[in-house]
């Protein structure tokens, strides 16, 4: 019994690290994450006292219980059963491809890392591109807003920043979840996106199966209360013009709401406008294929750092500045239960053909809203007048058609942002602008759009097309 026992002494070192890994298994782990746990749920306290709307229970569910009650929802279970039979597959095999798509779609959001780290990257990235302002602002109505309903978000889609700014100045209200395409799933930028709330989005499969793993997903959010914000453009704007809405998201939402239920559905539209939007050349460059061919993802990692080393090399000059307002405007809330009960029908009893023809209506009344809060900027004034004058101008008579074009927008009931509140500072503003990036010249007191760029300018110009429907202004194409 007290015999010496030989052991080799990898075997012994091998026994070792067993051992030390049950320790931290059985032993140190669970007390970390019971410490962890109960920060997290310490912060998530503290958050719900700020924000107005709380996060709901579904949002805080793990991502692991979510992807189950997708995969096992009856819904999910009659179309797998259905595709199978239509492909002639085994089921188990589809139910792989389901499986597959859930683990996917379904975000894994983190509350400490989306009001901490996420906050705090938004922040500082929005400030330190842009002069950062919440423009206008319907208070009332978003304070009106029933604390149980399902608010969403729906904002013109100009740059990528704008799920940045967006997320940044509701931080204190609300937990938005995005909708986000491939770009973002790359290591390790979709584990932080996850973290955030956001889910990701095929956005030209046409895959039924797919969207309607898709489809139920959404729906069980917008069930559940889940915060959310959604482009109905569903793309960037490759001119710079409002796109005509695209249902299907929207569609998802009605398709199962419940007009008597405990949850209003609330929209509120957003507007958007920048200075400069970063992505504006790439833009155009992919509106206009026929000019000039996309560059691979080589060419575009090249062309970003070579964007990133130019601003880097004005900073160290002391020559860098940042690229000029980023403006946000948030409309009047919008009942979609109100909405229903005025036009006196119910989204689930309609045929699929009455359902869409319903809610094309109701996203274009949607994507009109949104257009009447895009707020319009010093570089979109600016860029409007020069483009009526491509002879060139003077620096007065500039001056005085910004402020006829700010007054005929303001009386038709626009949102324009003067900063400080003074339009020569405005005009000023706006004119250096487009300067800096050699978009106008100084010809002899006169101020002459370079012909060259004069797509980039009537991109900029198309921001605010939309508010003066009377007034032609220059194609982007």
């Amino acid at each position: 019994m007290f015999a010496s026992v030989t052991l080799p002494l990898w075997l012994l070192v091998v026994l070792a690290l067993l051992a030390a890994w049950s320790a931290l298994d059985r032993l140190l782990v669970p007390s970390v994450r019971w410490v962890l746990r109960r920060r997290v749920n310490k912060a998530i306290e503290e958050i719900n006292q700020r924000l107005r709307i709380a996060i709901p229970q579904f949002q805080l569910t793990k991502r692991r219980v979510l992807t189950d009650r997708l995969l096992y929802d009856p819904q999910i279970a009659a179309a797998v059963a259905a595709y199978a039979k239509e492909e002639g597959m085994p089921r188990e095999v589809v139910m792989a491809k389901v499986q597959a798509y859930a683990h996917e779609i379904v975000p894994s959001f983190n509350a400490y890392a989306y009001f901490r780290i996420g906050y705090w990257l938004a922040r500082s990235a929005a400030r330190l591109l842009y002069r950062v302002r919440l423009g206008s602002s319907d208070e009332a109505g978003l304070a009106s807003i029933p604390p149980n309903a399902t608010v969403v978000f729906l904002m013109n889609h100009r740059s990528n920043m704008d799920y940045i700014l967006v997320s940044y100045l509701v931080a204190e209200r609300i937990a938005l979840s995005y909708a986000v395409g491939e770009w973002a799933r790359i290591w390790p930028l979709q584990q932080l996106i996850r973290s955030m709330g956001a889910y990701f989005v095929r956005r030209n499969s046409r895959d039924p199966l797919y969207r309607r793993v898709l489809e139920r997903y959404i729906q069980m959010a917008t069930e559940g209360g889940v915060p959310q914000a959604v482009f109905p453009e569903g793309g960037l704007s490759r001119d710079g013009l409002l796109r005509a809405p695209k249902i299907g998201i929207i569609d998802y939402m009605l398709r199962t709401f419940d007009p008597a239920g405990e949850r209003d559905l609330v929209f509120v539209p957003v507007g958007l406008n920048y200075d400069r939007t970063l992505e504006d050349r790439t833009l155009l460059l992919d509106g206009d294929a026929a000019r000039a061919p996309r560059r691979g993802a080589a060419g575009a990692t090249v062309t970003t750092l070579a964007f990133a080393w130019h601003n880097l090399w004005l900073r160290v000059r002391q020559r860098w500045h940042r690229f000029g307002y980023a403006c946000v405007n948030f409309g009047a809330p919008f009942s979609t239960r109100a909405y229903v009960e005025r036009h006196g029908f119910d989204p689930r009893k309609l045929s699929r053909e009455e359902r869409i023809a319903r809610v094309e209506v109701l996203a274009r009344e949607l994507m009109e809203e949104i257009g009447k809060v895009i707020p319009a900027l010093p570089a979109s004034l600016v860029a409007t007048v020069l483009l009526r004058n491509p002879q060139g101008i003077s620096e007065f008579a500039l001056k005085a058609e910004v402020h006829g074009l700010i007054e005929t927008l303001e009386s038709r009931g626009a949102r324009v942002y003067v900063p400080r509140s003074d339009r020569d500072y405005a005009i000023s503003f706006g004119l250096r602008t487009l300067a800096l990036r050699h978009l106008v010249e100084d010809r002899e007191g006169l101020f002459v759009p370079v012909g060259k760029e004069s797509r980039l300018l009537a991109y900029y110009a198309n921001s605010i097309a939309h508010l003066l429907p009377a007034v032609p202004v220059a194609s982007a194409a």
